[in-house]
């Protein structure tokens, strides 16, 4: 069995086509161990926040194998199939906010996110507001890889090689106190914030104006930066005011991930279009999926009669039933709970690594997805040249070390700005969270020593 795989030894193109690979060839709770037998904390959660439950929880494969054997795919357009029937009932009775109404299943977030768009804009369409069409985000944002979902992301370092070919967009700045807050406040910058939605609908016309997508806590691009108090409360009075729909990208938040269901719990505010996937299986199979509220599904209902949805792995029956499996564990093991309470405890060894290393500018988070961001300077918060790839450097170390993280670059504008996040297995110990602060601590001091000298 091969211990690595170098970049011409592979027939696979993966991320870095420069880049020679251990081989992973298991897990364990938290852990994943090479073929060589070195073992790794999963502090990214796999691909950022993914393996919510840890990796070979027995439940979730039996249940994965007794779906396969009973019935692994089901034709969507002629019948339903009792995996997807169940998993649907589960979310909207134990984790979904009460006026969502029912659920579309897919394969993936970064479809969530396209379908969620295409709801909303049928919406509108049904009601009969055709010219409803734009949806404005954020600029340091995520919501996916599609050509449509990558125009509403505001991640200059991924959209730039693809700017002519992407829709036509319309962002506002992110809600990143941290960074813009000024001498405000940070009830009065949330308000400022938010306001920016408000100015733009109205440049725009609201009459042109059918969502507003955001991440209850900016993932992948800010280093899980969450909104302040009052910031989604006012978002959503504007959207009321103008007619236009919240869609809450909770790829990354949802099921527990924060230490609530869903990341907007934590400001009491109804979405009307949720995206969700990531956790939903907890990464044992792949699965996204969509929740309307009542309102829209009845208004579609009562019309046309049919959401322009669909795909291939749309409501597959394997991992609806991996669903319901990897979601069932989180509920019998209070996961949200452990996300909360652990969450709190990570936060609060990170905030001592703050004090101990003058490169760290920033720690923020909620629950179980937490974030640092490195800065050359404490007092004006400059950032490291990008050049400098201090995130990388560090994560580079931490893994060297038995440490998986998660680095981002362009944290400041788009190509500026370096912060590494967390977002390990809901599971988690303090004991494990311990050992996951003292490789990250050591690693900074390396390159601290670096890149300050």
């Amino acid at each position: 069995m091969r211990a690595t795989v170098g970049p011409d030894q592979t027939d696979v193109i993966h991320r870095d086509l420069n880049r020679t690979y251990p081989v992973i060839e298991r897990g364990e709770g938290v852990y994943l161990y090479d073929t060589a037998g070195k073992r790794y904390l999963d502090g990214s959660g796999g691909s950022a926040a993914v393996t919510s439950i840890g990796h070979g929880v027995r439940e979730v494969v039996d249940a994965m194998a007794d779906q396969a054997l009973r019935l692994a795919c089901s034709p969507t357009h002629a019948f339903s199939n009792e995996p997807i029937e169940s998993a649907a009932q589960l979310i909207l009775e134990r984790f979904a906010p009460n006026n969502m109404a029912r659920i579309f299943f897919c394969s993936s977030g970064s479809e969530a996110n396209e379908n969620a768009v295409k709801m909303a804009v049928q919406y509108h369409r049904e009601l009969g507001e055709a010219t409803r069409q734009i949806v404005i985000s954020r600029w340091n944002s995520f919501h996916g890889l599609t050509i449509a979902t990558l125009g509403l992301s505001g991640h200059t370092g991924r959209r730039r090689k693809l700017v002519p070919i992407l829709p036509p967009s319309h962002h506002i700045a992110p809600c990143h106190f941290y960074r813009y807050g000024g001498s405000l406040d940070a009830a009065a910058y949330g308000r400022e914030a938010a306001d920016a939605l408000d100015l733009e609908i109205r440049n725009l016309g609201p009459e042109n104006v059918a969502a507003f997508i955001a991440e209850p806590v900016v993932g992948a691009t800010l280093g899980a930066v969450p909104a302040v108090e009052g910031y989604f409360q006012r978002i959503r009075e504007i959207c009321d005011a103008h007619g236009v729909l919240l869609i809450a990208d909770e790829v990354m938040t949802g099921f527990g991930r924060t230490g609530r269901a869903f990341g907007i719990d934590h400001w009491g505010v109804p979405a009307d279009i949720i995206s969700m996937a990531k956790g939903i299986s907890g990464g044992y199979a792949p699965l996204g999926a969509v929740m309307a509220s009542e309102e829209i599904v009845q208004t579609v209902r009562s019309r046309s009669g049919s959401f322009l949805i669909g795909g291939t792995a749309s409501g597959n029956p394997l991992s609806c039933a991996v669903a319901s499996a990897a979601l069932g564990y989180v509920l019998d093991h209070d996961l949200i709970g452990n996300a909360a309470d652990g969450g709190g405890y990570l936060l609060a060894q990170l905030e001592e690594i703050k004090t101990a290393h003058p490169i760290v500018g920033d720690v923020r988070g909620q629950g179980l997805l937490v974030g640092l961001e490195f800065v050359a300077d404490l007092e004006s918060k400059a950032p490291f040249d990008p050049g400098a790839q201090v995130a990388k450097r560090i994560s580079d170390v931490t893994f060297a070390n038995g440490l998986l993280s998660y680095p981002g670059q362009g944290t400041v504008d788009g190509t500026s700005g370096d912060h590494i996040m967390y977002a390990p297995p809901l599971t988690i110990t303090r004991a494990q969270i311990d050992e996951l602060i003292a490789i990250l601590d050591a690693a900074i001091g390396q390159v601290e020593a670096e890149v300050v000298a």
